[in-house]
């Protein structure tokens, strides 16, 4: 679990509170990263080690996806792939907003496709691919105001579940993580206040989940340990969902 010396991991979304956790948390493990966001991640691959590689990407831009997933292929290989980066726009579900519905479905479940097919070959290559999404709770219960985001996670669940049946015959597993809130900067914001505690209180281990933690679970997935693991969703929510 903690030895993925020499095996390529492709992180979305590495600028963030989530992505960053990951990084430092794969480069523990001596392996190589590609780290992809809107912003430019160049200073914590650089703080991270010489082998690291950071690239801007849009993932609203399929031409883009397709040119960067294949220069990492090409350059460094992949063996791991995290789709981590994500869009959280709420609104009521009576209250059409259109705009916000398709960046929504465009960023979380249309880019997570599309890096995961433009990285296939490459995944095929490794032996013993993985693919990583990063969903969320949203994806599996309903929670208000949440339809286009649990639309957007629900979706990449059963995309998962279908790579999963798909691409074990090449040695590929895909798993999903659902957490509940994160404790990212952006998130102690949107959470702050009365709605925070009581989101808090609500989950039964009365805490949201740290950064850290949503990297140790990518981390064992990724590992050797949990091959046989495939087309799992894997629940960060404190016993929220239990309930």
């Amino acid at each position: 679990m903690n030895d993925l010396a020499g095996r390529t991991v492709l992180i979305t979304g590495a600028a963030g509170g989530i992505g960053k956790a990951m990084a430092e948390g794969f480069a523990a493990t001596g392996a190589r990263l590609a780290l992809l966001d809107l912003n430019d991640s160049s200073e914590l691959a650089s703080r991270l080690g010489a082998c690291h590689r950071s690239f801007v990407l849009d993932l609203e831009d399929p031409g883009a996806i397709a040119s960067v997933v294949e220069h990492i292929g090409v350059t460094m290989g992949i063996d791991i792939l995290i789709n981590n980066a994500g869009l959280g726009i709420i609104f009521p579900v009576g209250e059409p907003n259109f705009e916000a519905w398709d960046k929504t479905m465009r960023i979380n479940l249309r880019g997570p496709w599309l890096m995961a097919a433009a990285a296939l070959p490459y995944l095929k290559a490794s032996g013993r691919g993985r693919v990583i999404n990063i969903s969320s709770q949203a994806g599996v219960i309903a929670l208000d105001e949440h339809a286009a985001y649990g639309a957007s996670k629900a979706g990449l669940i059963n995309l998962t579940k279908v790579m999963a049946i798909e691409w074990a015959r090449f040695g590929i597993t895909a798993n999903a993580i659902a957490p509940t809130v994160v404790e990212t900067p952006m998130a102690l914001i949107g959470w702050s206040g009365e709605k925070g505690e009581k989101a808090r209180k609500d989950i039964p281990i009365g805490r949201f989940a740290k950064p850290s933690e949503i990297a140790a679970a990518a981390r064992y997935l990724a590992s050797d340990e949990a091959a046989v693991i495939n087309g799992a969703v894997l629940m960060a929510d404190g016993g929220f969902s239990v309930k």
